[in-house]
């Protein structure tokens, strides 16, 4: 395991079982502050079950994780999503109906302090903190995804592509420490996989979060990635820097078995897609 200065993140021999069947088994790797970090691996190697299992979704069978140094493995996902964990979804989980802003301020709500009467007669502190929210999500959020032109538009209406962009407005409404962003270009072309790369960077360098990442696509990986967690059957089979995933001998055996393995060195290079 790659140790990490301070770590922001740590999963700590996690394992998760479904009766008989383990998803995860023993999984261990740290995540540095202000770091890229992947986990990658092939289909079923349990990528989303671990993303569920340290954002409070499913309750680990063994092993700890800790967040800020404390254990949080305990704690549900709504205290989590408070302390600064958020993340979007492989499918999109928007509210098709309503419209772009009013998904994006969802976000927020484990932050608001109003109560229910409060924002049943909105009026006094409730309005104050809607306004004060709206303009914080216009200001800060929207202009930095360059999704102004569309704010008012409902969801259903929109690109798979604007789709995922505002999925990840809505993460960071949570205002987070680490975000979680499972499959961020799964479905897009390569003009909106550049974009969304292009974000994902200036994420973590404009606003200082973490990011903890799953994704296919080889070639955006490895161009922003600073650390690299492969699994394979629950398990991690690698783990260090993107160099050092690319000529791991046991990542080409889990990618390719017998198969070509001048191929999947393209692969995880970028020189072919995932």
């Amino acid at each position: 395991m790659t140790a990490a200065a301070n770590p922001i993140l740590e999963i700590d021999q996690v394992t998760l079982a479904f009766g008989g069947v383990k998803a995860l088994n023993g999984v261990s790797f740290e995540v540095a502050p202000g770091s890229i970090t992947s986990v990658i691996g092939p289909n079923g190697a349990g990528k989303t079950s671990l993303f569920n299992t340290i954002s409070g979704f499913y309750r680990p069978t063994a092993g700890h994780i800790r967040f800020l140094g404390e254990d949080i493995t305990q704690r549900p996902a709504p205290q989590r999503a408070k302390l600064g964990l958020a993340r979007s979804f492989q499918n999109i989980a928007l509210f098709r109906g309503m419209t772009v802003l009013d998904n994006i301020k969802l976000g927020r709500h484990c932050h608001l302090h109003t109560g229910v009467l409060d924002a049943l007669f909105y009026y006094g502190k409730a309005r104050r903190e809607e306004v004060r929210l709206r303009a914080d999500i216009e200001e800060r959020i929207i202009d930095f995804l360059e999704i102004d032109h569309i704010r008012n538009a409902p969801v259903a209406a929109l690109s798979y592509g604007l789709q995922k962009r505002v999925e990840m407005a809505r993460a960071l409404a949570m205002q987070p420490k680490v975000l979680m962003l499972d499959e961020p270009v799964a479905g897009m072309n390569r003009e909106e996989t550049e974009d969304m790369a292009r974000f994902i960077l200036d994420v973590r360098e404009e606003w200082g979060v973490t990011i903890l990442m799953v994704e296919h696509d080889m070639g955006m990986v490895m161009d922003i990635s600073d650390h690299v967690v492969v699994l394979n059957f629950g398990e991690v089979i690698a783990d260090g820097t993107p160099a050092a995933v690319q000529g791991n001998p046991e990542v080409i055996r889990a990618y390719l078995g017998s198969g070509d393995v001048e191929e999947l060195r393209r692969k995880l290079h970028g020189e072919v897609e995932a």
